[in-house]
């Protein structure tokens, strides 16, 4: 079952995108496909099997394991690329080339089922590159010449911090004698790694920052507001909803399951990471507040937005953990329907301003509900999603017990509310 469900959608989408056929019948086509996508990764899940390819060095397996964290982030993604595909069927009509996108939206989709799955480093290293590969094109497909420019920015900043995320992955292997599964609390042995205990946190600090890059997370977060402006509605949820998210699943994967926190907790790594965090949530929404492209205006607020999650996981606990991973899916199911909600502005009016939305809830109450709903959940406004997940990452910045760094984030996060509310 989860071979099918991550071969499924690159072999159906390219197949049904080539062979000729009418529009109407290759949405039901896409449709049929998707919805099979979903039953086959449910059953997956269910069954929780794992999965072994191939081998593709001694003691390195291409492997694939339904644990709870892939589990949730697999959930997420079948959500969000469900929506999205039914979404698509409309907005596409006016762009050109949509059977290109369409096959490269399903081929993108199983790059992000492998990533969720993914059983060990080497085989998320190779997902993680994988979904910046097949959803650039996504990014480039009006083929302008400010696509491109935006297409390559998302390329060479992803694949850059990848090549930093790489560095942590081979290090740590290269510290351990099983590396080829993941393991909570960490597989580096501390006692014999203790003498190169800071070449290992500097390397995982390179690991962070440069997964980290896919998340937004500053000083690598460039790409966010070039690409999604350009990109299509559809694609612009992707992006930030999910696609961005495989930094957030990839720097998980490497502090709580590879390096361990008993290395970083208390150390520069940490400071240096929760320091970061706080930059960019507040650069993301002081910069989202002040933009006047309302797609511009969303990708700056993603950027603030998925820092909360980084805030979190660097608090290094169990409740900042908890407030981050719900704020995971809380940010994946909001901000994709703002995105999506700003392509319906597109499609049916063209307006692209945050001026030109004046009036527009007696005109289009229903989107307007919707864009209001999901706005409320990013401020954090109870009884929302975005509420309870913040609620969460005060508590266990609180109980971080690293003095000024313990209330900072808590400052940081009630600035960055009020930002996101104007």
């Amino acid at each position: 079952m989860l071979l099918l469900t991550i071969l499924l959608p690159t072999a159906g989408g390219i197949l049904i995108s080539v062979l000729p056929a009418e529009r109407h019948t290759r949405y039901i086509a896409y449709g049929t496909m998707l919805l099979v996508t979903d039953l086959f990764g449910i059953l997956s899940m269910i069954e929780g099997k794992s999965l072994r390819l191939f081998t593709l060095a001694e003691n390195y397996d291409i492997v694939f394991i339904p644990d709870a964290l892939g589990v949730l982030f697999l959930s997420a993604a079948l959500l969000l690329y469900t929506a999205v595909c039914f979404y698509a069927f409309e907005y596409m009509r006016m762009e050109e080339r949509e059977e290109q996108f369409f096959a490269f939206y399903f081929v993108s989709l199983s790059a992000v089922v492998s990533a969720c799955m993914a059983g060990n480093p080497v085989t998320l290293y190779l997902c993680f590159e994988l979904a910046t590969l097949s959803s650039m094109p996504m990014v480039l497909h009006e083929r302008t010449k400010e696509s491109i420019a935006a297409a390559l920015k998302y390329l060479f900043y992803s694949i850059g911090g990848a090549f930093l995320g790489l560095f942590a992955i081979v290090t740590l292997c290269a510290f351990s004698k099983s590396a080829n599964a993941f393991v909570p609390g960490g597989f580096p042995d501390l006692p014999m790694t203790a003498p190169y205990a800071d070449f290992i946190r500097a390397a995982v600090f390179c690991g962070i920052v440069g997964f980290g890059a896919k998340a937004g997370m500053y000083p690598l977060h460039g790409w966010l507001p070039a690409a999604h402006p350009i990109a299509p509605a559809p694609a612009s949820a992707l992006l930030s909803g999910m696609i961005a998210k495989m930094g957030i699943l990839a720097v998980i994967r490497l502090v709580y399951f590879c390096s361990g926190t008993a290395l970083l907790r208390g150390t520069w790594v940490q400071t240096a990471w929760i320091c970061l965090a706080m930059l960019t949530v507040f650069m993301g929404s002081m910069t989202a507040f002040l933009e006047k492209n309302l797609k511009r205006r969303l990708a700056y607020s993603s950027i603030s937005q998925i820092s909360y999650i980084m805030l979190g996981l660097a608090m290094m606990n169990e409740t900042g953990l908890t407030g981050g991973l719900i704020h995971f899916t809380a940010h994946a199911v909001s901000k994709g329907t703002l995105f999506l909600c700003a392509g319906v502005f597109i499609y049916r009016l063209g307006r692209r301003a945050v001026y030109e939305l004046r009036g527009l809830g007696a005109q289009m109450p229903v989107t307007m509900w919707c864009f209001l709903i999901a706005s409320l959940s990013l401020i954090g406004i109870p009884p929302m999603g975005g509420f309870v997940s913040k609620w969460y990452l005060s508590l266990g910045s609180l109980g971080n017990g690293a003095g000024m760094l313990s209330v900072l984030p808590v400052v940081m996060l009630l600035v960055s509310a009020l930002l996101t509310a104007g």
